[in-house]
């Protein structure tokens, strides 16, 4: 398969933000957040919410991105991504999520570089930060697989950045 022509950004209208409830209620998908939202990492994201958080991510560079990962061949959301500005680090913190079902088929390391490629080519974010478990080793892989460095663990989290002038250099 190839994964550059298999998946786009898409940035949801607001009648569009239930994929995103269903992603975030799906325990298998949210499983891994299981330890800040027990029993089993989901989130509820009732639809009075949609409008407000709509208003907050969308439209918000450089501040905020998001996203719905969409598959090219059937139109169907299979994740999403996203980025965010932290003053206080003055870097951009930045997250994936792939729905359990569609993992393990190259859609995280494809959807990881659709994020990258529209951060640093198409906005001013200059670093992008991410964190997660250190069990979590293929993130970890593909995280390093397009140019993040490993900065350092604390509390059984590892801690990984991006420059856009490393990410540039490493295409």
């Amino acid at each position: 398969m190839n994964m550059k022509s298999d998946l786009k950004l898409h940035v949801p209208k607001l009648e569009e933000i239930a994929f995103r409830q269903f992603l975030l209620a799906d325990p298998e998908t949210m499983s891994y957040n299981a330890p800040w939202f027990p029993p089993n990492g989901c989130v509820d994201f009732p639809r009075e919410l949609w409008a407000g958080w709509h208003r907050q991510w969308i439209n918000q560079e450089p501040d905020r991105f998001y996203a719905y990962l969409q598959r090219t061949k059937d139109g169907a959301w299979i994740g999403e991504v996203n980025f965010q500005y932290s003053p206080s680090d003055n870097w951009w913190e930045m997250g994936i999520v792939i729905l359990a079902s569609e993992r393990g088929k190259g859609y995280a390391k494809e959807g990881l570089r659709l994020l990258l490629d529209r951060a640093f080519k198409t906005g001013e974010v200059h670093t992008l930060h991410n964190s997660f478990e250190v069990t979590r080793d293929a993130a970890y892989q593909v995280h390093r697989s397009l140019g993040f460095q490993e900065v350092g663990t604390e509390d059984g989290f590892v801690h990984l950045v991006l420059k856009r002038e490393d990410y540039l250099n490493h295409k």
